[in-house]
């Protein structure tokens, strides 16, 4: 072995490299061989897949796939596609999963009960019959069991689910696209092949032919996500298109309020008439809300609208104020109105009666207004609400509901889902009022301001009802409480806004409770207590502030003609 040489200096040792001997030389060499064949390798392998994406289809479907509304959602079905007989049937997990979240099956008759927009549905399983808002119609199946498993053919339910569907057998592909969204195609201006994604390597999912058409999906400029006429879902070039044209516009719901709701109970009782309200207007309001419907003590409908009625709808329509009518079950009480709850073909009936009568007298809406109702019955006051809003949307017509704080009895608060209400009708109205009603052993608030922002508060957060849909109620009215000296509640009145100046007396002192954001008054009445939290344009000012702080559809007022006369003139200021 050679050892290597130094070299002496004045410095000290410099060391020199050896040469490489031939074994090492040979080495180095095949390395470098190894390395470039793995380089050429590594080359011809990109080519080949490059070359190999472009002209085999990876993406053969072993079983039917479902793309709804431009979007393959065959990996979130719960069991899958089924067809027979050229009817498509989807399970009625899938159909709750993807359009009605709140479908069922009725005990009563044994018929699938489903609700989408406009429409409410009523199909079997013996019968090819379906029954659409009322009507019933002739279909080519029925909803069948497979495996212990509900299945519905949907592809004779699109006037339903209002969907336009097609079956390419070829590709194993079901489309479903809803008739509200927009759609817009174009045309192809060569053959291309249709990538899974916008990567210079992608696997080709489809080859189409110019002249084809695809549905755009997206377009970002470079690239156009398409659907092709095989239902496969993936990207091309822009330039490969031309031709781009709309098919069909989305469909987009007017509201019938442009702007903050000024909402006011117009209230009489069902032995009065409407009032007549002929040459006045009032400031800044858009809807009022007569007392025109009511449950009897038997459950049926009855209507109070006769001749002072139909003026009173007369002069609202006159001055631009939308009609929407309470409909109370005031009159039939509690056990009456869980007989109408617990039946569906009761409900059914009464939802006919109210679209009657809608109809009949060219009103703007509904507001629907059940108290003192069991706890248990909840979700079927839930069903009635599902089951009645298809109905009135279908007439053009808006469905608003009354509840209650979250927090209270039984028959008064937990009788509600507000969730499902909020969700399901065009808006909820928070009646935040009687923090401290007429039954209460403790004198107390109407509506103090802190005790409606956490019950909004509650809406918003622990029931997630959008707050666009929330309508703030707010009273007219207080209440004079009489208190012994231990503080047990003797009696209490109720006072009217306008005349709180009258049944104080002159000289009592006027304290400011800024939780509460109102004037708080007592003064001795002999032995006993007088106490008053007065509603006056300060304190419904703070509570018409939470409706722009909230982003609130609006207010609702209990009720027109409990008022001072100021008061319209800062609420129209207020909702701006």
């Amino acid at each position: 072995m050679r050892k290597e040489r130094r070299v002496e200096t004045n410095k000290g040792k410099i060391k020199v490299k050896r040469k490489m001997t031939r074994e090492e030389m040979e080495k180095k060499k095949k390395i470098i061989k190894i390395s470039f064949l793995a380089v050429i390798t590594l080359i011809v392998l990109f080519i080949i897949m490059l070359i190999a994406s472009n002209v085999i289809v990876f993406d053969k479907n072993k079983e039917t796939n479902l793309v709804i509304n431009n979007r393959n959602v065959t990996q979130d079905l719960k069991n899958g596609v089924l067809i027979k007989d050229d009817v498509i049937y989807l399970s009625e997990d899938d159909v709750q999963n993807f359009f009605d979240k709140y479908i069922y099956t009725e005990e009563e008759n044994g018929k699938i009960i489903t609700t989408y927009d406009k429409k409410i549905a009523e199909i079997g399983f013996e019968d090819n019959v379906i029954e659409i808002n009322g009507s019933e119609k002739e279909i080519y199946a029925h909803a069948i069991e497979e495996n212990g498993i509900t299945y519905l053919p949907i592809s004779e339910m699109n006037d339903v689910y209002n969907l336009e569907m097609e079956n390419i057998e070829e590709s194993k592909v079901v489309t479903m696209d809803s008739l509200d969204r927009e759609q817009k195609k174009a045309i192809l201006n060569s053959n291309v092949s249709v990538k899974s994604s916008k990567n210079l390597i992608a696997k080709t999912i489809d080859k189409a032919k110019k002249g084809d058409s695809v549905v755009v999906i997206s377009n970002d400029g470079k690239f156009v996500k398409v659907r092709t006429e095989n239902g496969k879902i993936g990207y091309v070039k822009s330039k490969k298109l031309d031709s781009e044209f709309l098919v069909r516009e989305a469909m987009e719901e007017e509201k019938q309020i442009e702007g903050k709701i000024n909402l006011t109970w117009d209230y009489f009782s069902t032995v009065g008439s409407a009032p007549n309200r002929n040459g006045t207007t009032i400031e800044g309001v858009n809807v009022v809300s007569p007392a025109f419907f009511y449950l009897d003590e038997n459950g049926d409908l009855q209507e109070n609208i006769g001749k002072s009625g139909k003026n009173y709808i007369n002069w609202a329509h006159e001055n631009g104020y939308k009609v929407w009518p309470m409909v109370s079950n005031a009159e039939a009480g509690i056990e009456v109105t869980s007989t109408i709850m617990n039946s569906y073909e009761e409900r059914k009936k009464l939802i006919e009666k109210i679209v009657s009568l809608c109809v009949e007298n060219n009103l703007d809406g509904i507001n629907v207004d059940f108290e003192n109702m069991k706890e248990e019955d909840k979700d079927l006051y839930s069903r009635f609400i599902i089951e009645l809003t298809p109905r009135i949307k279908e007439i053009g017509m808006v469905i608003s509901v009354d509840v209650t704080a979250p927090d209270g009895a039984p028959a008064w608060s937990l009788c509600f889902d507000r969730h499902v209400i909020g969700d399901v009708a065009d808006y909820i109205v928070f009646m935040a009022y009687d923090q401290y009603g007429k039954s209460s052993d403790k004198a107390g608030t109407t509506a103090g301001y802190n005790w409606v922002k956490l019950s909004l508060d509650k809406f918003l957060q622990t029931e997630e009802i959008e707050s666009e849909k929330i309508i703030l109620g707010i009273p007219f009215y207080t209440r004079l409480w009489t208190t012994n000296s231990d503080g047990e509640v003797i009696s209490n009145s109720t006072v009217t806004m306008k005349n709180i100046d009258n049944v104080l007396l002159s000289d009592a002192e006027r304290n400011w409770n800024d939780e509460l954001k109102q004037y708080y008054v007592e003064y001795s009445d002999g032995n006993n207590k007088k106490e008053i939290w007065i509603e006056d344009i300060e304190s419904l000012k703070a509570k018409v502030s939470l409706v722009k702080e909230n982003n609130l559809a609006g207010i609702g007022s209990w009720k027109k003609d409990m008022e001072s006369e100021e008061v319209w003139q800062m609420l129209a200021e207020e909702l701006k």
